[in-house]
């Protein structure tokens, strides 16, 4: 896992449309974040998004690839992001359609998240 910040500038700029993001280092990667929502990550020089189950074919007709990393022992795990298309690099207004489905999806799943919270 890598970052490099110059990706993360290119990454705001890219996504300007969206609103204000935050990029904050993790784990050698980066997470970015609208508001206080985590909706991508970062890691050698690929923005991925998170996608929920219904979005995932989407991305794999469109070229996309699902992040995976290796745990200590070897065993590669995989997350719900997915690369941005090759496509959106270039075209901040399809970059920021694929962004907005990827907060939707991180909104989806923070509800979820205090709805199962003990109070």
């Amino acid at each position: 896992m890598a970052y490099d910040p110059r990706t993360g500038e290119f990454v705001r700029e890219l996504l300007e449309g969206l609103g204000e993001i935050r990029i904050r280092r993790m784990f050698g990667a980066a997470g970015v974040y609208l508001d206080d929502l985590f909706f991508g990550i970062i890691d050698d020089d690929v923005l991925y998004l998170r996608a929920e189950e219904e979005d995932r074919p989407a991305y794999a007709e469109a070229g996309s690839r699902q992040f995976t990393y290796a745990m200590k022992d070897g065993v590669i795990q995989s997350m719900a992001y997915w690369s941005l298309p090759d496509t959106a690099a270039d075209d901040p207004d399809e970059a920021v359609m694929w962004a907005r489905k990827a907060v939707e999806a991180a909104r989806r799943k923070a509800a979820g998240k205090r709805a199962r919270t003990p109070k």
